[in-house]
Formats: structure tokens, C-alpha cells, sequence
């Protein structure tokens, strides 16, 4: 049996499980999709999003790309955001990094690493806003771990900036932004106390003209 092979099997027992332990699980899960949270993560393969929190398939809408970043011009990750807030109606959006995150460690580094250099300039900004107090940290992997930090509350902020988020709270539906950060070494999550859940808590400078209308 090759790899693919192997993969196609372990899904004939997993489902297989599944049903035994819960009998009508697919067919109920294929009616609806009502999760409550969307998870913007990284693509690392160690920070499984569904597993990490204790949650089933169906209750969590996830987005993930390398460093967990959120632009304003990345179609996907805005076409992700409109559907889970406008549609989903989604409570929470989680913005969860990860210590030892490849993305952030290529972002503190001055050699080329190819076409994901552009990728992570976003990165690279937040380093140099935040380089003086960064360099004040004694150790280098406390360096790295702080701009692993840094970077889900810039990307909490850049999701709070967008027109979804801003017009989910004019019209009064509840959404809270939350930047969380996961650990490899010890499986936990830390909440870094960033949570935007109003047009008050961001910048004006950010405000969309039409929605202060």
C-alpha cells in the first residue's frame, strides 16, 4: 500500500469510527454549517485548528496561510471573512499564531527566501515598528516569540479594518476579534489579551466613511 493509499484507508476507519460511536453524525453534519467561530491560523502543519481546541467537525470555519496574515488585498482570505461574517454569522474570530512560526523566523532575517519574501513584508513592518523594544529582550528565541506575538495583533487589527467587520457592528451584530497564540512545545493556547469587538476600538483613521454615516 502506498502513501496516498494509506491515506484513502485511515479515512475508511476514521469514518468508520465515527459512525459506530455516533450513528447518523454524517448525515446530520451534511444538513447544516452553523460553526460559531472562524480560525485564521497558519498553514503549519503542527497547529491543527479543530484538534487544538477540542472541536468537532462543523463548529469551526477556518482560513489558513503561512504567518496567519491577514491583507487587505488577499482575495481568499477576504472572500473567507465576508462568508463567515455576512453569512455564517460567526460570534468570534480567532487570529491564532504559533512560537516557532518559519514565517516570522524568515521575516527577522536579512536573506532571500524567494517569492514568500513579498508575502512576508507584512511581517517584516511590524518588526521594524517594533525592532527597539524587541532587541531589549535578552535571548533570541524571546526576540522570535515576541514578534510571533507582534504579528496575530497586527493581523487582529487588520481584520478589524476591513468592511466586514465594521459593518457587522453598524448594524449590530455581535463579533469579537481575539488574538491567541498557540504553543508547539506544551499543545496550549495563550489568549494575548487583544480582543476588538467594536467600531469604537478602532482607529478612526480606519473607519470607513460610509459606515460613520
Amino acid at each position: 500500500m502506498n502513501d496516498i493509499e494509506q491515506l484513502i484507508e485511515n479515512n475508511k476507519q476514521w469514518s468508520l469510527r465515527i459512525g459506530q460511536m455516533e450513528p447518523g453524525y454524517f448525515e446530520k453534519l451534511s444538513r447544516q454549517q452553523a460553526p460559531r467561530f472562524l480560525w485564521i491560523g497558519c498553514s503549519d502543519s503542527r497547529v491543527p485548528a479543530n484538534e487544538i481546541i477540542g472541536l468537532p467537525p462543523g463548529a469551526l470555519f477556518v482560513h489558513r496561510n503561512i504567518a496567519n496574515i491577514v491583507y487587505a488585498a488577499d482575495l481568499n482570505c477576504l472572500a473567507v471573512l465576508e462568508y463567515a461574517i455576512h453569512s455564517l454569522k460567526v460570534s468570534h474570530i480567532i487570529v491564532c499564531g504559533h512560537y516557532g512560526c518559519g514565517g516570522v523566523q524568515a521575516a527577522m532575517q536579512h536573506t532571500s527566501h524567494g517569492f514568500i519574501d513579498n508575502w512576508l513584508n507584512n511581517i517584516r513592518e511590524v518588526y521594524s515598528q517594533h525592532r527597539e523594544d524587541i532587541k531589549t529582550l535578552p535571548t533570541k528565541e524571546q526576540r522570535f516569540d515576541r514578534l510571533c506575538e507582534l504579528n496575530v495583533i497586527r493581523q487582529v487589527r487588520s481584520v478589524s479594518h476591513t468592511t466586514f467587520a465594521q459593518e457587522a457592528w453598524v448594524r449590530g451584530q455581535a463579533l469579537s476579534i481575539h488574538g491567541w497564540i498557540y504553543g508547539l512545545n506544551d499543545g496550549l493556547v495563550k489568549d494575548l489579551g487583544v480582543c476588538v469587538n467594536s467600531l469604537d476600538q478602532v482607529a478612526t483613521a480606519f473607519h470607513h466613511i460610509d459606515l460613520r454615516v
